[in-house]
């Protein structure tokens, strides 16, 4: 399926890998020119070179921190000077640490909702008055399967990720008529790097190995097995695309049947 979008703009955060980095794989090769950020400069030159070589489309690389606003404004700034407008947003950020309520002090979670909130709230108000005169757009945000059903440990995880969904929805009508979709992935347990480190956090906190973290959560999905990023890629992708654009303000979960409830 030709997913009309070639010759769009994307920018996605977090994309030198792990989610991030199979949704820029995805719009690449839907013929979609990238912006593509995280923290560290020398992933992302690697990042840039691969899918320039891979798909022929032309990428950006934008090393900031977008914990910060200045960060938020920096990437899109820099996006419009190399392209001139933006057309996709996927807001994508690491999770926050894992732990109980009381593992966590006043200043984590300042922290974590400057990491996972504030920066998706600044990268929509830095994108949405171009998309709205132009009356096209598309905004992903990678949340959670947490906003669904909360996962143990991860209270950071579960509180702020439920935000942005009520940011999402809320927009998601405010913007609609301008022809802005706005919607969220909600990736399950996946194979990436965030997923050694809650492992490793789940394995140190029951006393049991990595091998038993992985085949726990293996045993709680009912297609038996953990996800590729590659499949959640793309959903994303084509939640950025012209075949979905009467898909708004929703919440959709990649995750092998995980989640338990109805909606």
């Amino acid at each position: 399926m030709d997913l009309g979008i070639r010759g769009r703009v994307a920018v996605v955060a977090g994309s030198s890998q792990g989610l991030g980095r199979a949704i820029a794989d995805a719009l690449a090769a839907e013929g979609v020119d990238l912006v593509i950020n995280s923290r560290s400069a020398d992933k992302l030159r690697t990042v840039k070179v691969e899918v320039e070589d891979t798909y022929g489309v032309r990428v950006e690389a934008v090393p900031c921190d977008l914990t910060p606003e200045v960060g938020a404004h920096d990437l899109i700034s820099a996006a419009e000077g190399a392209f001139g407008q933006v057309d996709i947003l996927v807001t994508n950020t690491g999770g926050p640490p894992a732990g109980m309520f009381e593992d966590h002090s006043v200043e984590v979670w300042n922290e974590a909702i400057a990491q996972n909130f504030n920066s998706v709230v600044n990268l929509v108000r830095a994108v949405l008055p171009g998309m709205k005169e132009r009356r096209w757009g598309r905004i992903v945000n990678v949340t959670s399967i947490s906003v669904k059903q909360p996962v143990k440990g991860l209270i950071l995880s579960n509180s702020i990720r439920a935000g942005v969904t009520g940011f999402a929805k809320t927009i998601s009508n405010e913007v609609a008529e301008f022809n802005v979709t706005v919607n969220n992935v909600l990736p399950g347990y996946t194979r990436t790097e965030r997923l050694v480190h809650l492992a490793e956090s789940i394995a140190e906190r029951d006393g049991v190995t990595v091998e038993d973290a992985y085949a726990g959560w293996a045993q709680e999905i009912p297609m038996g097995r953990l996800a590729d990023p590659d499949e959640f890629g793309s959903l994303a992708a084509f939640l950025c695309s012209e075949r979905a654009s009467y898909i708004t303000g929703q919440s959709i979960a990649v995750d092998g049947g995980w989640i338990k409830g109805l909606i």
